[in-house]
């Protein structure tokens, strides 16, 4: 069925921008004064091409592009010029922009969730979409919305067209954006940050179908994110933002291979990357943004920059042409850095870390266990009836789980959203009897703790969470929240003041900090006060659950080497929770991959990443992208099909038979037969390596 669209012009000459972005500038009132949130950006977007918005949290990303769409607040003073197929936009009242929404250009929200609408159904909302801009039956709309469900890979997709926004999962909510994005054939696609929260194995599947709606749609398409890694596989253009400003415009190879702007070399340097064999601290960037109600003079990135002299003090640089054909870069010092070829290993200082002694310099089999999981289990049950109340079912969260850490080791406890990996620490964390198996917290089963020694053994054991600003209280100042464990351990004050001042020292801040309260600090500063607030009482083991995902890469390197630093100095035993196999590389000393509630595979880091013997741990690493267009260009994606299934309804035999490549593709009859029936156990590969496949064997992870 094909069906019309309007748009507010013809198409244009292929060589005359799409979207022209001139000297735009958005501020916004507050108390404190203007906040300049988009100062003087100017950018164009060609046909078919995908132009990268990357910077830090509050750089201007996505009000630049709210702009675009016209969907920024009244109270945004909004001046420059934005053209749409040679269109003024600003300006526009509203009717003509909704014409010109949802068809000549469309939006990808970043949470799919509050951008549905919860009480209508996936289907009636894209056929809404449809009906808005086309002459269409109510019926053919539907049948639109069936084709566009089934064109972003939902299973079913005349059944699941009936589901409601809170019965997908994160990845086909997202995958429902895009279809509603696409249904009118847009010419620009604008996405905002699309794959942020999702898996790396859903995050492929979204930007596999963004690929497949670019082409089906030959739709120009903006991306903000800032995933670089994402950006080297998908940009033909990347733009740097940074304090409001665009300071580097260029190709995205231009971008990575030839970087001329101090702060894209410290976004790069600052990357873990899952390429990189050898494990070396990671270069974060110093400081934090400034604020943009009083910004410095000169250059807003100097009081960050190691290459900064007297002109950046004074002298705000423009965006200009630098060495390299159609480069652009805001720096002073650009030429000299293009003469020099500097890198960012060259520009910023790349820490050290402490020398390994005393137990951890010892081979791990003869170091102390500091934790024990043996055959974990836990389920909870589906109820159904209102009066009386029935048990219908369970979801099984942890089904079989065991695994050790030893003393100065980091475990990576890695697997998709509902895997059970927060449910397996969350049962270590309450250090009570488990429904099933055991857990021992050096050297003492939890069955066995009573009140007073349960309570001196979160002494030695704590977490750090993974949303910091959820978890200190708003309402006391940090000094009270770093305090508040050692008084429920009865430690006197003045001890407590002497180690307030020695955790705050311990992660970067300074004592006088402790008076401030949450608010006052950045994310990567809150969440180095939930990492001292864990230290407060000597901990032999932290649980760190994602720690760092909702961070900007820039605040994630300062928190990982601080992590580094203190395992070493203190001889700390970390069980680090993450979706970011880029990030567990490099901080972890053995890996364990989860898939509804069990270990498919265990190892060294080396092991798991070298020689993946599970498919599902090879769909995992294959997910991840490469900060490097030229690698990530090359790479052939193993793409799974489907969701993680139901934990209530877990598949017979082996549960990852349904989304196996291996399985569907490779086996013949009584192979699969084999993976239906037998429920494989973790098979022995040798030294430390085990894997839950019946036909394991190392494949190629391009």
């Amino acid at each position: 069925m094909t069906l019309s669209k309007t748009s507010l012009s013809t198409n244009p000459p292929s060589t005359a921008p799409l979207l022209e972005v001139s000297d735009l500038t958005v501020a916004f009132g507050s108390e404190a004064g203007a906040v300049r949130a988009v100062r003087g950006v100017s950018y164009s977007v060609q046909p078919g091409e995908t132009l990268a918005i990357v910077g830090e949290s509050g750089s201007g990303k996505s009000v630049s592009s709210l702009a675009v769409m016209g969907l920024l607040p009244s109270n945004a003073a909004i001046t420059g010029s934005i053209k749409f197929k040679g269109t003024e936009l600003l300006g526009l009242n509203d009717k003509k922009l909704s014409q010109l929404r949802g068809s000549g250009i469309s939006m990808v929200f970043q949470d799919p969730l509050s951008a549905l609408t919860p009480v209508y159904t996936i289907g009636d909302q894209i056929a809404e979409a449809v009906r808005i801009h086309q002459d269409v039956s109510a019926a053919q709309a539907h049948e639109r919305a069936v084709e566009l469900l089934d064109l972003v890979g939902i299973p079913n997709a005349r059944l699941r067209s009936s589901s409601f926004p809170h019965e997908f999962s994160g990845g086909m909510r997202q995958r429902a954006m895009i279809a509603m994005a696409i249904a009118n054939d847009p010419d620009l696609i604008i996405a905002d940050e699309p794959t942020t929260a999702l898996d790396v194995t859903i995050q492929a599947q979204v930007l596999d179908v963004l690929q497949k709606a670019k082409e089906v749609t030959n739709a120009a398409t903006v991306l903000i994110t800032h995933d670089l890694g994402v950006v080297a596989g998908f940009a033909d253009r990347v733009m740097v933002m940074y304090a409001g400003k665009a300071v580097e415009l260029a190709s995205v190879d231009d971008i990575f291979y030839h970087p001329r702007m101090p702060y894209t070399m410290g976004l790069l340097g600052s990357i873990p990357r899952m390429d990189v064999e050898e494990k070396e601290p990671l270069i974060p960037i110093e400081g934090t943004p400034p604020s943009l109600v009083n910004l410095p003079s000169g250059c807003p990135f100097r009081p960050r920059c190691p290459l900064a002299v007297e002109v950046c003090r004074t002298t705000e640089p423009p965006l200009a042409l630098t060495d390299r054909p159609e480069h652009q870069a805001a720096c002073h010092r650009s030429m000299e850095i293009a003469q020099r070829q500097w890198s960012a290993a060259d520009v910023f200082v790349r820490p050290e870390l402490p020398p390994l002694e005393g137990v951890l310099a010892t081979p791990r089999e003869d170091r102390p266990v500091v934790l024990t999981l043996d055959d974990l289990h836990r389920a909870f049950p589906i109820r159904k009836g209102a009066v009386i109340r029935r048990t219908i079912g369970s979801v099984r969260a942890v089904d079989g789980v065991s695994l050790d850490i030893r003393q100065g080791e980091t475990l990576g406890l890695v697997g998709e959203s509902g895997c059970g990996k927060t449910t397996t620490i969350m049962e270590i964390m309450n250090l009570l009897k488990p429904q099933r198996g055991k857990i021992v917290v050096l050297g003492k089963e939890t069955d066995n703790l009573k009140g007073a020694d349960r309570r001196k053994m979160r002494a030695d054991l704590s977490i750090v969470f993974q949303d910091p600003m959820a978890s200190l209280d708003p309402r006391m100042p940090i000094g009270d929240i770093l305090a508040e464990p050692m008084w429920v351990q009865k430690i006197s004050e003045d001890r407590i003041k002497a180690r307030t001042a020695e955790l705050l020292k311990m992660v970067g801040l300074a004592p006088e900090h402790a008076s401030r309260y949450p608010a006052e600090f950045s994310g990567g500063q809150r969440q180095r006060i939930g990492i001292a607030r864990a230290l407060a009482l000597d901990p032999k083991v932290i649980v760190l659950d994602e720690p760092v995902s909702a961070l900007d890469v820039s605040i994630q390197a300062g928190v990982i080497n601080l992590l580094d630093e203190l395992k070493i100095k203190m001889g700390l035993s970390y069980l680090f929770v993450a979706h970011d196999l880029s990030v567990v590389r490099h901080i972890a000393d053995r890996v364990a991959v989860m898939y509804l509630g069990r270990i498919v595979e265990i190892g060294t880091t080396k092991q798991i990443f070298a020689a993946p013997s599970h498919p599902y741990t090879q769909a995992l690493l294959s997910a991840i992208p490469l900060p490097d267009p030229v690698k990530e260009r090359g790479r052939k994606r193993i793409l799974l099909s489907g969701d993680l299934p139901s934990p209530a309804d877990v598949p017979s035999g082996c549960r990852f038979s349904t989304r196996c490549f291996v399985f569907a593709e490779q086996l013949n009859a009584e192979e699969r037969a084999t993976c239906k029936g037998v429920d494989p156990e973790l098979y022995e590969l040798g030294g430390d390596h085990r894997a839950a496949c019946h036909f394991a064997k190392v494949r190629e992870v391009v």
